[in-house]
């Protein structure tokens, strides 16, 4: 993809040079001269270029209200220089630089302020189209998502697909894979596993067919810090960031990009569990206070029991007493329950 990119604008600079040189050459005729022209397409082709990067990011009404500056600043241009160049100037050389040099001019002034104060016309039609467009964009394609090394290596992401609860395209960046790439060879056995790991299941989630894997070139020179990156490439294909980076995640929020996390998933997912209710266990081992049990629920939240350590290597009876809630999952506080089993327990052997 980067290659076409390169490419493409390879054929435009070459283009607009040879056109400039030609162009020239029709006023002028076959003088050193003409040269310029060739020269001049050059620089309006890399201004062309610069624009493109600095448009991207533009809204629609921006990007009018610069068009709609630019024609009134070309037309002015040529109105103020047609007068001159009629009555004043007889140079053939210097009318050509005169109409150069004024629309330059006016034209980027035009464009300039027509971009700055696109915000002060009366656009509501434009947001109006704007919004439908945006709309029905997003019925027509399935979603997008740009995925982080985090939620590759977690290893639940292609189970949760097989189900078909997330469908679309997967933007994989070529560093994301890189970094795969590097944790696989490494001499580290567990980076190593978490490498190989990571590499089957983009394996796996290729032969998905409600999923598209697109492997994206695409790389910010300016920015140092992964994480931005990942940031910058959601943006700028309007995707969601499948992450379980805790930092990525709120770095994420911050530039408003809307964010896909596999633990929020988990969490949602875990079986509602109040205060008061009988949750029958196995006590696995003792906690650090005293005689404090502990066991664990299917989905791995940590049960503390109170007076539990007499009971470890047992399933018994616990009654909730407290849940804890934190931003990397919760645990449950209990207490032994005495007596006959009631209607209300929950069966959570682990």
């Amino acid at each position: 993809m980067m290659s076409r990119f390169i490419l493409m604008r390879l054929l435009l600079v070459i283009f607009a040079s040879f056109s400039g040189y030609f162009i020239l050459r029709q006023i002028v005729g076959d003088h050193e001269i003409a040269f310029t022209g060739f020269v001049g397409g050059i620089m309006i082709a890399l201004v062309a270029l610069r624009f493109e990067e600095k448009i991207n990011d533009a809204s629609l009404k921006t990007v009018i209200g610069g068009a709609i500056g630019l024609i009134i600043g070309l037309v002015v241009a040529n109105l103020l220089t047609y007068p001159l160049v009629m009555h004043f100037l007889d140079n053939p050389y210097l009318e050509i630089s005169t109409y150069l040099f004024m629309n330059c001019v006016m034209g980027y002034l035009g464009l300039s302020i027509g971009m700055k104060k696109a915000d002060e016309f009366d656009t509501e039609w434009l947001v109006g189209i704007q919004h439908h467009q945006q709309k029905d964009e997003k019925e027509r394609k399935p979603s997008s998502m740009v995925v982080d090394t985090s939620v590759i290596i977690d290893g639940r992401l292609s189970d949760i697909c097989e189900t078909g609860f997330i469908e679309g395209t997967f933007i994989i960046p070529h560093f994301v894979l890189e970094e795969l790439q590097y944790l696989a060879d490494s001499h580290d056995p567990l980076k190593k596993a978490k490498g190989t790991r990571g590499l089957d299941i983009l394996e796996r989630l290729q032969r998905e067919r409600d999923i598209d894997i697109v492997i994206s070139d695409e790389d910010f020179t300016h920015i140092k810090q992964v994480d931005m990156k990942l940031v910058a490439l959601a943006r700028r294909h309007d995707a969601k960031l499948l992450t379980n980076d805790i930092n990525l995640n709120k770095m994420a929020k911050l530039h408003r990009v809307s964010v896909l996390s596999i633990n929020a998933l988990a969490n949602a997912l875990k079986p509602a569990i109040l205060p008061g209710e009988t949750i029958h266990i196995y006590v696995l081992k003792e906690g650090k206070e005293d005689k404090q049990g502990v066991g664990y629920l299917d989905d791995g939240t940590m049960v503390v029991i109170d007076e539990g350590c007499d009971h470890v290597g047992k399933t018994i009876d616990v009654v909730v007493t407290s849940i804890l809630q934190t931003s990397t999952g919760r645990m449950i506080f209990s207490r032994v329950r005495d007596g006959k089993k009631s209607d209300n327990v929950v069966s959570v052997i682990s």
